[in-house]
């Protein structure tokens, strides 16, 4: 997809991920991009930045992400593409609160299970639309620090593989976002562990491969290639890479 002209929709938009997408989208011309985030006043310089529409929201609550998709769509028109991008990190194992495995559970699933139901039933009628669900390559692989993130990264990307499944034939493209570390306020201060062995991404080059990837409508957007590899790694020797993991595990978390 072409994103000139486009009507754009983007959580998580006032820092990180979600803004770089905002400023590349912009770049490419798209017609609007509208940005929800808790963050009020840095949405708001992020919305000036694109000349576009600040609208705060919980990602959490299906009432802000309905919110979010009626002020866009009164101030644009219908909704082109969709990125929900919103996450956290609120990190545990199976004996962390269940609060933090809600929170995760509903920021990292329920919310793309959210704006699917508000733009779904439009760009079906127009036979034409775009989700872009940002999960992590903890998605495809895992995560050596939290079950609770790779748990949710990896319904994440479950239920993005069930969108294209139900909506590919009929005018909607669906991608998923799968990145390593990228230098956002989430992996600020987390040191060695997030960059792991293959570095920290910046989010303009993330940006750049999210345009690249929807301009060929992939379903996997992949800014580190080598998640490809790892992935394939995974599937042919599923015990081995667990080994692997465990080694990596012991290497930054000791």
């Amino acid at each position: 997809m072409k994103l000139s002209g486009k009507n754009i929709i983007i959580t998580g938009g006032a820092s990180g991920i979600g803004r770089a997408l905002a400023v590349r989208f912009w770049a490419e011309g798209a017609a609007s991009i509208t940005v929800g985030d808790l963050q009020v006043d840095k949405l708001a310089e992020v919305a000036r930045e694109v000349d576009g529409l600040a609208v705060p929201c919980d990602v959490s609550k299906e009432s802000d992400i309905q919110n979010l998709v009626a002020q866009a769509e009164a101030a644009h028109g219908p909704t082109d593409v969709f990125c929900s991008n919103a996450g956290l990190v609120r990190y545990g194992w199976e004996e962390a609160p269940d609060e933090i495995w809600d929170t995760n559970w509903r920021v990292h699933v329920m919310a793309h299970v959210y704006a699917a139901r508000a733009v779904v039933p439009g760009m079906l009628e127009r036979a034409n639309g775009y989700l872009v669900n940002t999960a992590s390559a903890a998605g495809l692989l895992s995560q050596i620090d939290s079950a609770s993130y790779a748990v949710t990264k990896h319904a994440a990307v479950a239920f993005a593989e069930t969108l294209a499944i139900r909506y590919g034939d009929k005018g909607i493209h669906v991608s998923v976002l799968c990145p390593q570390s990228v230098r956002t306020p989430m992996t600020a201060g987390r040191g060695e562990a997030v960059s792991s062995v293959d570095g920290m991404l910046e989010p303009a080059a993330l940006a750049d491969c999210v345009v690249q990837t929807m301009d060929k409508e992939e379903f996997l957007i992949l800014p580190h290639p080598q998640v490809r590899d790892y992935l394939q790694r995974k599937s042919n020797d599923y015990d081995r890479w667990l080994g692997g993991m465990r080694r990596l595990r012991d290497r930054f978390l000791g």
